[in-house]
């Protein structure tokens, strides 16, 4: 069985966590309590290339607010 999370065939959706982290998620399963849905279901890689463009900071929100920005 491939592993859901790395099939180059699948379909995802990008999520984020109130931290600004991003995530993919396989689009058949659930999302978890405290992520929400940033891109819809897509190709993996068009996923990918949506959190390359959009995550250009991987410090979480919380750290980029204790440094004063």
């Amino acid at each position: 069985m491939t592993n859901p999370f790395e099939d180059p065939d699948g379909t995802y959706l990008v999520l984020v966590n109130g931290e600004g982290q991003y995530s993919l998620w396989p689009s058949f399963a659930e999302v978890p309590a405290g992520w929400t849905v940033a891109k819809q279901a897509d190709t993996r890689a068009a996923c990918v290339e949506y959190v390359e463009t959009h995550w250009t900071d991987m410090r979480p929100n919380s750290l980029v607010e204790a440094m004063g920005g």
